[in-house]
């Protein structure tokens, strides 16, 4: 089965995460499918702390890949704040 899941990188005290796609037997570090998008909840105010290619996961999702608790709300969220950043633009 195949997984979106979180991926930690990044040194001691300074964590940052690749969303990545990956076999479920596969080690946490181990090699992955496809890198599709980081999240960095360290990230100071002109750093993005989230990016995702949303078209990627849904192609992954539509073959049957399964997300992560954390990736499932972290899309959710990124979701919202690309519906919200038209609006705010308008």
């Amino acid at each position: 089965m195949v997984t979106i899941r979180l991926t930690r990188r990044g040194s001691r005290n300074n964590p940052y995460y690749h969303v990545v796609v990956t076999d479920h037997r596969k080690r946490q570090g181990g090699k992955s499918l496809e890198q599709v998008g980081f999240f960095n909840p360290r990230a100071r105010k002109a750093e993005p702390k989230l990016r995702l290619n949303l078209e990627r996961i849904d192609y992954w999702v539509s073959l049957g890949a399964q997300t992560s608790e954390r990736v499932r709300h972290l899309v959710r969220e990124y979701r919202k704040q690309a519906a919200e950043a038209p609006a705010a633009a308008a």
